[in-house]
């Protein structure tokens, strides 16, 4: 019996929080794997993400999708990994000649998960994208340059974001346990409820290495409050104040941008959505708010195609967005 006909092929990773998701697909057709996903997130140490572990989480899940994928080759990769921008020197200098001698890729684009996140919601359009979770980024572009705002964590940024919208529920729940003002008698409730005496919530915050995820988890009772407690509507508000003000930050000044909005964060529905909309509406009268087409892996899809394609109209600028072509050289692992 003849052979099955192969066709170049193309992968694409998304490397979070929860891990690596990948897809394997062929070039000049919509024909792609389902994802595989690790589960486990790639460590980062003293060069930031750690290229290893990276390989020996990836390796495994490549084999197996490309077995199964009528792919003559892999001949282009796109890897969104959060923390690139940042964290991600030992990752560029060392990812793509893992790729070439594993697999053979000829061509590597390295990319933030924001830009992911960005291309996954709008293509390669001009705009402005605000990707939500447990932190908060917005990312922006006229297709000459990337422009970023916020996305510095939970410490120090990610404002309007989930573990932002925790930690000020949970003060509110904690001013109304001390009788100060500014408190919230629902969201102290919620608090006690979800955590206990509020005697012990320090211990349960502090000491936490996912002290965000922590933070974050609290935020759907603020959406629960909402509509009955003015200090949770309140709080929603000054998140999407936030929001918009890290959109307009990104988003181009001229033309019609459009601008999406990305993430598990606006699960939560109107009691965010409406306040949110609201400022877009009063802070970008010139952008035009579109639902986001797909997610970071869908981006990193988008990608590669238009990279195997030879028809990338994205800004590579080395740090958000880089293309390599890798000799195979450097460390072996």
């Amino acid at each position: 019996m003849a052979s099955a006909v192969t066709a170049p092929g193309f992968l694409a990773v998304d490397s979070g929080g929860s891990g690596l998701r990948v897809i394997v697909g062929e070039v000049g057709s919509g024909r792609r794997s389902g994802p595989l996903s690790s589960g486990e997130p790639v460590r980062t140490g003293a060069r930031g993400i750690d290229a290893r572990h990276f390989m020996e989480q990836l390796a495994p899940m490549v084999h197996e999708l490309v077995d199964h994928a009528e792919v003559s080759e892999v001949g282009t990769a796109v890897i969104g990994a959060a923390g690139l921008a940042t964290l991600g020197d030992g990752l560029r200098a060392e990812l793509p000649g893992a790729l070439a001698r594993e697999f053979g890729v000829r061509t590597v684009a390295l990319a933030a998960d924001a830009v992911t996140a960005y291309v996954g919601a709008l293509g390669a359009r001009p705009g402005a994208v605000v990707a939500a979770g447990t932190g908060l980024i917005a990312i922006g572009t006229d297709l000459t340059a990337w422009r970023r705002a916020d996305g510095w964590g939970h410490l120090l940024g990610d404002c309007g974001g989930g573990a932002w919208i925790g930690r000020a529920g949970l003060e509110a729940a904690l001013r109304a346990h001390d009788g100060r003002d500014g408190g919230s008698a629902a969201l102290l409730s919620c608090a006690e409820e979800q955590f206990g005496a509020m005697t012990g919530l320090p211990g349960q915050v502090y000491p936490r290495s996912d002290r965000p995820a922590v933070l974050a988890a609290f935020a759907p009772r603020v959406a629960e409050c909402a509509a009955v407690d003015p200090m949770a509507a309140g709080i929603l508000c000054a998140a999407a104040r936030h929001m918009a003000e890290s959109a307009v930050a990104v988003c181009p000044v001229t033309g019609e941008p459009q601008v999406a909005l990305t993430g598990g964060l606006f699960k939560m529905g109107d009691p965010l959505l409406v306040p949110l909309h609201e400022e877009l509406a009063k802070r970008l009268p010139h952008a035009r708010v579109v639902p986001a087409e797909g997610d970071p892996l869908d981006g990193a899809v988008r990608i590669a195609r238009d990279l195997a394609a030879g028809a990338l109209a994205l800004p590579c600028d080395g740090v958000m967005l880089s293309v390599v072509s890798p000799k195979g050289q450097g460390d072996h692992f």
